[in-house]
């Protein structure tokens, strides 16, 4: 599975942006898939995670409210809805797929397969 991240950009605080991930393969629609983040010298942290039906959801409380996961299996793509940007969003973007039929959530160790990230700034 190859994963291919986009979407991100320069937006202003309090504005709107919608991540795409697009997956490779015939796969993707048996994973859990998730968002991660890493902010300039941080490390990578988990954002939001969902299970292959889309029916489990697990978002980090820093994005609660404001970030949506969504997925389309049918078009093999996952997408991030974030709303209501905040400065400390600022943060290159990666999205994350498990092994099929794998659950992952909140661990990075979790995920097998990884986009090649994009990076939202959100200015102040």
């Amino acid at each position: 599975v190859q994963l291919q991240a986009s979407g991100g950009g320069l937006v202003q605080a309090g504005g709107s942006l919608r991540l795409s991930c697009v997956a490779s393969g015939r796969t993707f629609s048996s994973s859990y898939t998730g968002w991660f983040r890493q902010a300039p010298g941080k490390e990578r942290e988990f954002v939001v995670g969902m299970s292959w039906s889309g029916g489990t959801t697990s978002y980090a409380d820093s994005v609660k409210g404001r970030f949506t996961i969504s997925r389309d299996n049918a078009k093999n793509t996952m997408y991030l809805q974030m709303n209501s940007l905040k400065a400390e969003d600022t943060a290159v973007y990666y999205c994350a797929a498990a092994r099929p039929f794998r659950r992952a959530m909140g661990v990075e160790e979790e995920y097998h397969y990884w986009g090649q990230g994009t990076l939202v700034t959100v200015s102040s």
